[in-house]
């Protein structure tokens, strides 16, 4: 039974990481387009491009969630 939590675990959270490289491998290379449309950036966001993207807190609190599941799998045997 630990077996299989251990690995699924472990697949979820290769997984994560493996999604995490390619959008920030994937986000290097896209330029940023300049239109009429777009919003002028305020200055938090344009200190801390990294932290407040929404894809990057997602994978920063699913790596979390999947750790705290191990770690709670792990001290119940």
């Amino acid at each position: 039974m630990f077996d299989m939590y251990l690995i699924l675990s472990g697949l979820v959270l290769l997984i994560l990481v493996g999604g995490l490289l390619y959008t920030l491998t994937t986000g290097r290379f896209v330029t940023a387009r300049q239109s009429e449309f777009d919003a002028e950036i305020n200055e938090k966001t344009r200190s801390h491009p990294i932290l407040l993207n929404p894809v990057f807190l997602a994978y920063v609190v699913g790596i979390g969630l999947v750790i705290l599941f191990i770690l709670y799998h792990a001290s119940r045997i």
